[in-house]
């Protein structure tokens, strides 16, 4: 039976530190028409994320009503650009000036970041991880027109055949996460890998391993003793992320709870400091019961009782964050080749 490896992110751990940006990077996207790619992101939310108002373009992009969309394909300045320095004047004219950016910046992955919505005192934000979501049901996959997009069997994970893919860019208008990316100087479409050389020798992907937070599971869906399982399928409190997009997402998140909001006299009150309707916007319907049991969890360990949740989301055993059995399928140290993308 085909297995489906999955990632749950705890909100209530982010600090929006950009480890996992900055190892995602380092490893998978430092060639030649790859720097504008995050595979890996953190937004800060609410905000416009990158690239700018995916989630605009994404309601008109993947499955509705069991139906392939296409959206518009973002300008490029939506992304950004790598920040134009003086790198001339400063190394190779001897000049005394420092680095400084030699064109205005209009926009970039980061924009938002820390930019709060709301009033104060009750003003807020919190922050966002982003990869691909190895879907279920990828709507980049049904899109391209020469099937050069697979998901793997042994776990599924999707990935881009770069020896079959011929930039017709259908599945960058078809992703309504906006997490496949076009290489403009191999004319290739590019994407998160879920790093699966590494998962290929039983080690937790990159954004996970190097995250201070402790924030990140991994494992598989069809394990009911691993971390997914529970925090999925038994508690029912890490969810998709726009499940309305249709894809059936592998990446769930932990939904933020922030402390609540201040009443007119300066007191804390029963209301929510992130309002509900942008809640249910990002993660559905299911939000509200998730956000119910988490605090009720919150509240009987407050009580000295035991919560078998709240040990799980701690994760004070680091191991117990991921869940990875051998899935390798090529010799040690062997990657497929042809295949990564």
């Amino acid at each position: 039976m085909p297995r489906q490896v999955a990632m749950v992110i705890d909100l209530n751990k982010c600090i929006g530190c950009q480890a996992c940006t900055a190892a995602c990077k380092s490893l998978w996207t430092d060639e030649e028409g790859q720097e504008y790619m995050l595979w890996n992101n953190v937004e800060t939310k609410p905000g416009r994320g990158y690239p700018k108002n995916w989630q605009e373009k994404g309601a008109n992009s993947g499955w509705k009503d069991g139906k392939l969309q296409f959206g518009d394909l973002h300008d490029q300045a939506d992304f950004g650009s790598v920040v134009p320095l003086n790198h001339e004047e400063v190394y190779f004219k001897g000049t005394e000036t420092q680095l400084k950016r030699t064109e205005p910046l209009e926009y970039g992955a980061n924009w938002d970041e820390d930019t709060s919505s709301g009033d104060y005192p009750n003003n807020y934000h919190f922050y966002l991880p982003r990869l691909c979501n190895h879907c279920t049901k990828p709507a980049c996959l049904e899109a391209c027109p020469v099937r050069a997009i697979y998901k793997r069997e042994q776990d599924g994970i999707v990935l881009v055949d770069q020896d079959k893919c011929q930039g017709f860019r259908l599945c960058n208008r078809a992703c309504p996460y906006d997490k496949v990316y076009y290489n403009f100087v191999k004319r290739k479409s590019q994407k998160c890998i879920f790093c699966f050389p590494r998962l290929e020798q039983g080690v937790a992907p990159a954004c996970a391993r190097q995250c201070p937070g402790r924030l990140r599971f991994v494992g598989f869906l069809e394990d009911q003793d691993g971390p997914i399982a529970k925090l999925v399928y038994q508690w029912k409190v890490a969810l998709p992320l726009h499940p309305e997009f249709g894809t059936e997402p592998n990446v769930y998140y932990i939904p933020p709870i922030l402390p609540p909001a201040f009443d007119e006299e300066g007191r804390f009150s029963d209301e929510p400091r992130v309002p509900m309707d942008y809640m249910r916007y990002l993660f559905g319907p299911g939000v509200d019961a998730a956000l119910i049991t988490l605090q009720e969890e919150m509240d009987r360990r407050k009580e000295g009782k035991p919560s078998e949740l709240m040990d799980l989301l701690i994760a004070k055993d680091w191991k117990s964050l991921f869940n990875i059995p051998d899935v390798q399928v090529y010799s040690s140290g062997e990657v497929a080749p042809g295949k990564a993308g």
